[in-house]
C-alpha cells in the first residue's frame, strides 16, 4: 500500500467529533509532551492508523460493502483507466 501523509496541497475533510473528557486531557499531555497541539496529534495517529492498513483487509471491506466492484472490467476499460492513473506500461 501506498504510504499516506499529510500533504497540505492535498483536499482534506473536516470531522466533528466527540472525546470522552479523560481521554481528551491524557492525549492532550501526551501530545504536548511530544511539543505538538492535540489536533496535529490526533492527524498523526489517524494516518499511522491508515498506513497500518494492509491492501487485503481494505479489499475484504469493499468486496462486502460494494458489491458492484466485484464486475470485471473489459480490456479497453482497463488500458482507459491505466492512462488515466499512469499505471503499468504509461508510467
Amino acid at each position: 500500500m501506498s504510504t499516506i501523509s499529510a500533504n497540505p496541497a492535498q483536499p482534506s475533510h473536516r470531522k466533528l467529533i466527540d472525546i470522552p473528557e479523560d481521554v481528551f486531557r491524557a492525549l492532550t499531555l501526551k501530545a504536548a509532551a511530544m511539543g505538538i497541539n492535540l489536533k496535529k496529534y490526533i492527524e498523526q495517529l489517524l494516518i499511522e492508523e491508515a498506513n497500518g492498513m494492509e491492501d487485503a483487509e481494505l479489499y475484504h471491506y469493499l468486496i462486502s460493502t460494494r458489491p458492484e466492484g466485484q464486475v470485471m472490467v473489459n480490456e479497453s476499460e482497463k488500458d482507459d483507466f491505466m492512462r488515466r492513473h499512469g499505471i503499468g506500461k504509461y508510467r
